[in-house]
């Protein structure tokens, strides 16, 4: 088959994500096409790619200034509904989402997806929960790992131990700090709190920071003596080494979390978490083996002293955590993708 994909958001290619870091739906889109080329389609991605490349088989061209093509087998819109008509003949138009349930009801009343009604793409269980399709065909993609966390890399659990955030800040930060103040570092004094976060990386650097992160910035920064360490995130070999070394990945989450791409990425690299059950958080994991899906906060902050406390148990649920991730790569997720499309 012949394959377009179209993304209109931000500048990004299939090799950004080992350089920098990068958006986990971005990644998704970027490792996508590769694999299906290896499954031997002919693909072609058009973004907001810098020039024309040949990445993994696949030609990506920048979506403006380059010639659109007249005809494709299958076009999967990213995100937007108005790319459902970049390609004007297409034999499939698929529309890959990650909104919540409340967007597709407005998308779907109007517009592209009304009159096309392309197979929505979904990444979670959780994204369809509430959403009334109307019809149109509906499909769950789960994302894949890429290599890097995928890779056997042995690592030894950092000293003293530690625990890695990695959701935005404004996504439940304020009260997992609560939490590590008055319960997990009086229990576990010498542990760290890792906080990758590109906004409170540029308060720590003395840049201006958005009004409504600035009190939760400084409270972070206050936190410096209590084990609090702000981390500028990294590329996928930065990220993956990070999650290693921790003792346990905490994921805060929000109920509008349709994807937990970072919680998928720290089980898959052989971290175990504590979540809360919110979004799709509950379905990357496997709750009791490889993470824990804490009720309330004082279950949160228990099990989150524990696996800091007990570095055999962290260990062996991030073996769990590794297993239940083993087979879930971008070549198996394309493989998925041709029998929803056959």
């Amino acid at each position: 088959m012949h394959i377009t994909l179209v993304d209109d958001s931000i500048p990004f290619d299939g090799f950004t994500a080992s350089a920098r870091a990068l958006g986990g739906a971005e990644k998704a889109f970027a490792a996508l096409p590769g694999a299906l080329a290896r499954r031997g389609h002919t693909v072609t991605v058009f973004n907001r790619c810098r020039w024309s490349l040949f990445i993994e088989g696949c030609q990506w061209h920048p979506i403006e200034g380059t010639g659109k093509p007249l005809m494709t087998d299958v076009l999967v819109a990213f995100r937007k509904p108005a790319l459902l008509e970049f390609v004007r003949q297409a034999k499939r138009r698929v529309l890959w989402t990650t909104a919540t349930a409340r967007q597709m009801e407005r998308a779907a009343a109007a517009g592209p997806v009304k009159d096309i009604k392309p197979l929505m793409l979904l990444c979670s269980a959780a994204q369809a929960q509430g959403w009334n399709p109307r019809g149109l065909p509906l499909a769950v993609l789960p994302p894949a790992a890429r290599s890097d966390f995928l890779a056997d890399a042995a690592t030894a659990l950092a000293v003293p131990p530690r625990a890695v955030v990695t959701t935005h800040p404004s996504h439940g930060l304020d009260r997992l700090l609560d939490l590590w103040l008055e319960r997990i570092r009086p229990a576990v004094p010498e542990a760290e709190l890792h906080v990758y976060s590109a906004a409170l990386t540029r308060a720590v650097e003395g840049a201006e920071v958005e009004e409504p992160l600035r009190p939760l910035a400084e409270r972070v920064l206050a936190a410096r003596d209590a084990g609090v360490v702000v981390m500028r995130p990294g590329g996928d070999p930065v990220m993956a080494q990070a999650y290693r070394e921790a003792h346990v990945h905490l994921y805060p989450g929000h109920a509008g979390d349709t994807t937990a791409f970072t919680l998928m990425e720290s089980q898959a690299a052989g971290r175990p978490a504590v979540l809360r059950p919110l979004g799709a958080a509950p379905e990357r994991v496997a709750n009791g083996r490889s993470a824990f899906v804490a009720p309330d906060d004082d279950a949160f902050a228990n099990l989150t002293i524990m696996l800091l406390s007990d570095s055999a148990m962290a260990a062996s649920m991030g073996a769990e955590a590794r297993s239940l991730y083993t087979g879930r790569s971008w070549d198996a997720a394309a493989q998925e993708l041709e029998a929803l499309l056959s």
